[in-house]
């Protein structure tokens, strides 16, 4: 079990997180969401181990993850928002370095990378260098680096990132399968209708604060209407459609 626990963090005097706390078990997948600067990315980095809070602890199976972060991260498939790889490394070469810090066996890292580049429509490409992939094939070699050890924990932030739309859909199964193998899964996007469908639960920000958490269910029976308006009737009271209509109306403007 995955523990947030009144997390709070703040950067000089500015709270970017603000007493977060929730739990998350073996088989659940649970969904973040939240507009820009809500708090998302802050609270990625203190599950993953890159940001301590200024109070607040997290915690799996009972034990404080700062207390022994090397192991807790053995334990952790985690992307990122950025793919940020060593460009001048193929993707072969990436995968093996990967699978070489995590001390996964020389005989089956091989099988796995060739299995998983295979299945990512990859292979073709495993000995070019980073530095010439595309950004979808770039966020494909995160995905795999993320899997290829088949951890407890998956943190994926904004994982569908220049993805092409098979690749896409395949991940958005495999999310589903980790979560019915009892994977431990934290889904931070933006896209409310890929949440909605795979995710079990979620946990909606604004501005570092929790404003609703529940299932996707109950979020949207509470109110009677989907994820998306429950999502922007919480977070802020805008008429998109009179909005697109205005910014419309502004772009056909001639000066007089």
């Amino acid at each position: 079990m995955l523990e947030a626990v009144h997390l709070t963090k703040r950067y000089a005097s500015l709270p970017a997180v603000q007493d977060l706390s929730f739990t998350l078990q073996p088989g659940q997948v649970l969904g973040c969401l939240g507009p820009n600067g809500s708090g998302k990315s802050t609270t990625v980095k203190m599950l993953t181990g890159l940001l301590q809070p200024t109070r607040g602890v997290v915690r799996f199976d009972g034990h404080n993850i700062q207390d022994n972060l090397a192991a807790y991260r053995k334990l952790l498939g985690y992307v990122p928002e950025e793919p940020n790889l060593y460009p001048y490394l193929t993707g072969w070469e990436y995968l093996e370095l990967i699978g070489t810090l995590r001390g996964m066996a020389h005989s089956d890292l091989e099988k796995k990378i060739d299995s998983l580049l295979e299945l990512f429509s990859l292979h073709p490409n495993r000995h070019a260098s980073i530095g010439s992939y595309s950004k979808g094939m770039r966020q494909r070699v995160l995905l795999i680096a993320a899997i290829m050890d088949d951890p407890e924990i998956f943190i994926f932030d904004e994982p569908l990132s220049g993805l092409d739309v098979t690749s896409a859909l395949i991940f958005k199964n495999l999310v589903q399968a980790l979560g019915q193998q009892g994977k431990l899964v934290f889904y931070c996007s933006h896209v409310l209708e890929v949440v909605e469908k795979i995710c079990s639960d979620v946990l909606i920000l604004r501005k570092g604060i929790v404003i609703a958490q529940d299932s996707v269910a109950n979020i949207g029976q509470i109110l009677g209407q989907s994820l998306e308006n429950t999502f922007l009737h919480l977070v802020d009271d805008v008429d998109t459609m009179s909005v697109a209509r205005d910014i419309v109306t502004v772009m056909k403007m001639k000066a007089a």
